[in-house]
């Protein structure tokens, strides 16, 4: 294993990186690649839920909505394993989009909708969510002991 200084001084165990076309069957890698991290650092089963399910829901969004189904773009998918937490960041090459103005999931008028619960579960099963570069990169901190 590697460790890479941070400029936080935080150190990094791992890190890997993932990239896939934006093919909606594509999910079945990214739920590959979360299978293979539980595997090798033996996640505790409710944090792994949680990680792929939220990690799930990013990839889908940066397909459909960032990369509009396109297959010549790329979603990217990293993941950065410290002493005590990991951090999966998904990034499209799509035109970002505004948080700030999203409709809520919750709200009565929504709720037999299909669609449109992807960042509710994200912010509702990882302990941070952060957007970055306008919407086009999303952070997923999940903390384990």
């Amino acid at each position: 294993m590697s460790y890479i200084e941070t400029p936080n001084k935080q150190s990094i165990m791992n890190s890997l990186k993932i990239q896939i076309p934006s093919i909606l069957e594509n999910i079945r890698i990214v739920e590959s690649f979360i299978d293979n991290l539980k595997d090798k650092y033996n996640f505790d089963d409710d944090i792994y839920g949680n990680i792929m399910i939220a990690v799930t829901e990013s990839v889908n969004n940066a397909i459909k909505h960032g990369n509009k189904l396109d297959p010549k773009k790329n979603v990217a998918l990293s993941c950065d394993l410290e002493e005590s937490k990991i951090v999966f960041t998904v990034e499209d090459e799509g035109s970002g989009f505004d948080i700030t103005n999203l409709p809520d999931p919750t709200s009565p008028d929504r709720l037999e909708e299909i669609g449109g619960r992807g960042i509710f579960l994200m912010k509702h099963l990882a302990d941070e969510v952060a957007f970055k570069e306008n919407g086009k990169a999303v952070l997923l901190t999940f903390y384990f002991s």
